[in-house]
């Protein structure tokens, strides 16, 4: 492609708008452009990025046997209502009536639609098992579209969907696609995890994200520092390092008066109590009704984990009014002895014995209380957050803190779609069995993006070569109609063509700086420079963007040296 041929609208400013690097950089370089809040145009080297990661996409899915089909994005409401989704989805999904007054919603996910599709085709056990993919436009009405295409509301997505006869091969499809997500994103040339994950609004009993490491990531992770465990903050699994006495007898409840001692910091110091001591009483309300939630005092609630274990769709810390009316008290004094309302505790309280907790009252806490005997036993859950430093639930060494951006998700979801569906088949003995499913979804764009997030430094973009729009820029220094360095650039242009390179003629008539600049900007994995000092001496010179090593190298032996390179990097 000759560079001044191509459509790149380049833009020497930081947009204001943009808050995240990739967001920066995506708009300077000329990736994308932004229509309205949370949609964008891809101009043309964003799309050849996305058709690059596309491409990877389909190989390793074709490999693992998986086939390419193309659902409709617009989806009637009848199937969303068999899923029971339609009304708990939420506000994200875009919701329209046509002209005769039939819902309909514009796909955000496509397990109904797939459901749909294979319960009218498969019938018998022969036909199992069946495993599809599409690579698609989805849209959601995401409340704060924002960092470019990180949280869109219209993004291109791999979804795909997996049919077994059991869970046995629902377990043996959900690894091969485990394995082909963990080659997609090692050919991208990116630093990832595989953690495991809350399933959220697609629902299912596991799961595990992708997550590209990268600084400006939304998403907390802990990983072990021995071990492979590594989950989403939101799943981390908590096991105690604190120990309570198991020989301390138990003591007489006391009321003490503890006048505007709120905070946990307060309480324990005034009471000269380690925060281990304290019960916090957290009041939360959810469309089920309001249920008291119990933690230590040095730890959070996990509102993802409490949510799960409520089984609830909506979940709000209780405002003061409302502790108010369900305890008596004010905030900070609310405590579990006399509530009416369901309870709940996070497990590591259980061998708590001689707890602080409040006394329902103003300006007063109970000390000594103990299960049973003061405290109704609550339903005991995992509910906490889980801190790095903490010790690993597999291996008990220390868990590290990274932050990721998700780029990856992958679902075991047994039969809630095909049981609510009635996707079934006949077995060998000719009765009918729901099919079990998996799914599993690639955020296009959004990959790309956190690849510029992971690959990038003060002058642009660097993108891993698996990725980059074009793999080499040829900038001549000057571009003089019949000189030498006009035709040499020619010459090493059309070689690197007829070996399948993709090579970008920088054949504008600007200063060598803006031509080095905006290849940099752009972030072409290599560079050749041709110039007439070099030409004097017969070489060209050679100049990797990550590194900023420069080679010289003899003119006639260039093509051959960069094929090498090109190969070697698409094959780390």
């Amino acid at each position: 492609m000759l560079y001044s041929q191509l459509y790149v609208p380049t833009l020497r400013e930081k947009p204001a708008e943009a808050e995240i690097i990739s967001h920066q950089l995506m708009l300077r370089a000329g990736f994308i452009r932004k229509l309205a809040s949370g949609i964008y145009s891809f101009l043309p080297l964003g799309v050849r990025s996305l058709r690059k990661m596309e491409a990877i996409i389909r190989e390793e899915m074709n490999r693992a046997g998986a086939q390419e089909v193309l659902l409709p994005a617009l989806q009637p409401a009848e199937i969303w209502q068999e899923s029971g989704r339609w009304d708990k989805y939420g506000n994200e999904l875009f919701r329209f009536q046509d002209r005769h007054n039939h819902d309909y919603c514009l796909g955000p996910t496509h397990e109904e639609v797939i459901t749909d599709l294979v319960r009218h085709e498969v019938r018998s056990y022969r036909q199992l098992p069946v495993n599809l993919y599409q690579i698609q436009t989805k849209f959601r009405d995401e409340i704060r579209p924002r960092f470019g295409l990180m949280r869109g509301r219209e993004f291109g997505m791999k979804d795909g969907y997996s049919f077994d006869r059991d869970e046995e091969g629902a377990g043996k499809t959900y690894q091969k696609m485990f394995e082909a997500y963990q080659r997609i994103f090692a050919r991208c040339g990116l630093q990832f995890k595989a953690v495991e994950a809350d399933s959220g609004a697609i629902g299912g009993s596991y799961s595990h994200e992708f997550m590209v490491l990268a600084e400006s990531g939304e998403d907390a992770i802990l990983a072990c520092t021995v071990c492979s465990y590594a989950a989403n903050a939101e799943r981390a699994e908590s096991i105690d390092r604190f120990q309570a006495d198991s020989a301390e007898g138990h003591k007489a409840r006391e009321k003490k008066s503890t006048p505007d001692q709120r905070t946990v910091e307060e309480v324990t110091r005034f009471l000269s109590i380690p925060p281990q001591r304290l019960v916090k009483t957290l009041i939360y309300q959810t469309e089920q009704g309001p249920v008291a939630v119990l933690v230590r005092g040095d730890q959070e609630v996990n509102e993802t984990k409490l949510s799960k274990v409520l089984d609830c769709q909506e979940l709000t810390l209780a405002d003061g009014l409302q502790v108010q009316e369900l305890t008596g008290a004010p905030v900070g004094f609310a405590g579990a002895v006399g509530l009416s309302i369901p309870l709940w505790a996070d497990q590591t309280l259980k061998g708590l014995k001689n707890f602080v907790m409040g006394a329902n009252e103003a300006d007063a806490h109970w000390i000594n209380l103990n299960w049973e005997r003061d405290v109704p036993l609550p339903l005991w859950a995992d509910l906490r957050q889980v801190l790095p430093g903490e010790p690993c639930p597999r291996c008990q060494s220390s868990l590290n803190s990274y932050r990721g951006i998700e780029v990856g998700h992958v679902f075991k979801l047994g039969d809630k779609y095909s049981r609510s569906m009635k996707a079934m088949y006949l077995d060998e003995q000719g009765q009918e069995q729901f099919m079990i499913m998996g799914c599993f979804g690639i955020g296009v764009g959004r990959t790309v993006a956190a690849a510029i997030e992971q690959n990038h430094d003060k002058d642009g973009i660097i993108w891993p070569m698996a990725l980059a729009p074009f793999q080499i820029i040829i900038s001549p220094v000057e571009w003089s109609p019949g000189s030498e360095t006009h035709q040499l650039a020619l010459v090493i242009y059309e070689e690197l063509k007829q070996v399948g390179i993709e090579a970008l003629l920088d054949d504008r008539p600007e200063r060598p700086g803006i031509k080095f600049k905006d290849a940099d900007l752009i972030g072409i994995p290599v560079r050749v420079t041709i110039g007439p000092k070099g030409l004097a001496e017969g070489i060209v010179e050679v100049r990797e963007r990550r590194t900023g090593q420069v080679q010289k190298v003899p003119k006639d032996q260039a093509v051959q040296m960069i094929r090498e390179m090109v190969s070697q990097a698409l094959k780390a």
